[in-house]
């Protein structure tokens, strides 16, 4: 028999929502303009500008399992997750306004090594807070639907938060003169606005003194509390092996992350030499992600419906036919091209929506089967490949970019880019994410949890705790 739900409170999931802000800000913003700024503005090879970025990832990827075991033990020993997410959300604004506060007249390559090292701290303020972040659903609810709700509106505001970025970060850019200082006006703006998100979504981590988690039966605090700089890369990658739900889950969504990555970092190049016109970026990603504002709640009445794994499927298949409609951008660029950029937008609601929600059921499904409380440690490899998957878009795009022989440039310099290169910027805002979206879903087919699975771990935790207070 399913154990009751407890409801969350209006109150956590708005506090949990708005949270977003800063995911959505921190994962939108670079990855639109930071490529850019490197090739277009600082005059940085296109090669060499996606190894900068690529570069702070890896480190973002490398680190993020270890963040995963600190804040299992910080739960196991002072009860609360919190103090990492307050680092991560004081911290991150001050990285990201370094990052684009190059002092003009620097050579290309000292211009790299800045981006590269500002923007390495960024993304470690980023992981701080993201991983706890990640794992906190599994700990706020144990209930199948209650997860989706609460994801659901995270994924409203994170929508909400993408629109905002990456339509008003670009016209906030464009809006002074000097390319240099328009990029530095940028940065503080949103980063304040994302460090602000951030702090409010520290205040639901839950404090507790003693009290084992809602997903885990019988923590094992020997092993929380271990000490160690390997210890959560061990606990990190034993939930891994451990875990077949969890690996078909985390290789669709790294898949699906590549592909987003790609189309976001190539947007503003659709925008400047497939459309010719630089501000078209701003329509982009109206067209993108004011469908997915709307439609987010429709797929949570899809997975009540047929569960989330098979809405997750339809959301999947129905970006990919959307992103293949694209490639004719190579033969007829035009405003059609907002039409299916909605569409993938509608679909993208729902591959961001359900399987966050999916997450925390497989955590608590863990916990029902090994016994140990290991979210901060699955929230860390999450991120890792979430990381990995968008970090990667962007560098996929500067090969084909170089592939295809386009011209870096400094700012106030015009260049004119060849058909080859405009050919290669259409074709990697279409077919090479269609493709990547489809081979995600072969990935998903090995994702066996079912809505009965969550119920009865619901069920055994709940008797579990009865047990216990008995």
């Amino acid at each position: 028999m399913p154990a009751p739900e407890r409801t969350l409170s209006r109150g956590v999931v708005t506090r949990y929502a708005i949270g977003s802000i800063g995911t959505g800000g921190f994962a939108t913003l670079p990855g639109l303009v930071l490529v850019y700024y490197l090739t277009d503005t600082l005059g940085v090879a296109a090669l060499a500008a996606g190894a900068v970025v690529t570069a702070a990832k890896v480190w973002d990827v490398l680190i993020d399992p270890w963040i995963g075991g600190r804040s299992d033990r910080a739960l196991a020993t002072s009860g609360s997750r919190r103090r990492g997410m307050l680092i991560g959300a004081i911290g991150l604004p001050i990285g990201f306004a370094l990052t684009f506060a190059v002092v003009p007249g620097l050579g290309p390559v000292a211009s790299g090594i800045w981006v590269f090292l500002a923007f390495l701290a960024t993304a470690t303020f980023f992981s701080l807070f993201q991983v706890p972040y990640i794992a906190l659903p599994a700990e706020l609810t144990r209930g199948y639907d209650e997860r989706t709700r609460l994801l659901t509106w995270r994924v409203v505001v994170l929508t909400v938060a993408i629109l905002l970025f990456g339509a008003g970060g670009p016209e906030l850019r464009g809006a002074i003169a000097d390319e240099h200082l328009g990029y530095l006006v940028m940065a503080v703006v949103a980063g304040l606005a994302i460090g602000a998100g951030m702090l409010v979504a520290t205040t639901i981590a839950p404090r507790r003194s003693g009290a084992p988690p809602a997903s885990a039966p019988a923590p094992d605090r020997a092993a929380t509390t271990a000490a160690g700089a390997l210890a959560g890369y061990r606990e990190g990658f034993a939930a891994l092996r451990r875990s077949a739900p969890f690996r078909a889950l985390l290789g669709t969504f790294v898949l699906q992350g590549l592909a987003t990555g790609l189309m976001l970092a190539g947007a503003q190049f659709v925008a400047t030499w497939v459309l010719r016109d630089e501000q078209a970026v701003t329509l982009l990603f109206v067209s993108l992600i004011a469908p997915a504002v709307l439609v987010t709640p429709l797929w949570q009445l899809v997975a009540r419906r047929i569960g989330k794994e098979r809405g997750f499927v339809v959301a999947s298949a129905l970006f990919a036919l959307a992103a293949t409609s694209m490639v004719a951008l190579v033969w007829a660029p035009g405003a059609w091209v907002y039409a299916p950029v909605a569409i993938a937008g509608a679909a993208y609601a729902g591959m961001q929506s359900l399987p966050m929600a999916m997450l925390p059921d497989v955590i608590s499904h863990d916990a029902r089967r090994s016994g140990l409380d290991r979210a901060g440690s699955f929230g860390g490899v999450w991120t890792a490949g979430e990381t990995a998957g968008m970090a990667l878009g962007a560098t996929v795009l500067t090969i084909v970019l170089a592939l295809t022989g386009y011209l870096e440039s400094t700012a106030g310099v015009t260049v004119q880019q060849p058909d080859s290169a405009v050919a290669g910027i259409a074709i990697a805002f279409s077919v090479v994410p269609a493709v990547l979206v489809a081979a995600s879903l072969v990935s998903l087919r090995g994702y066996r949890l079912r809505r009965e699975d969550i119920d009865d771990d619901a069920g055994a935790a709940l008797a579990g705790e009865e047990r216990t207070t008995a």
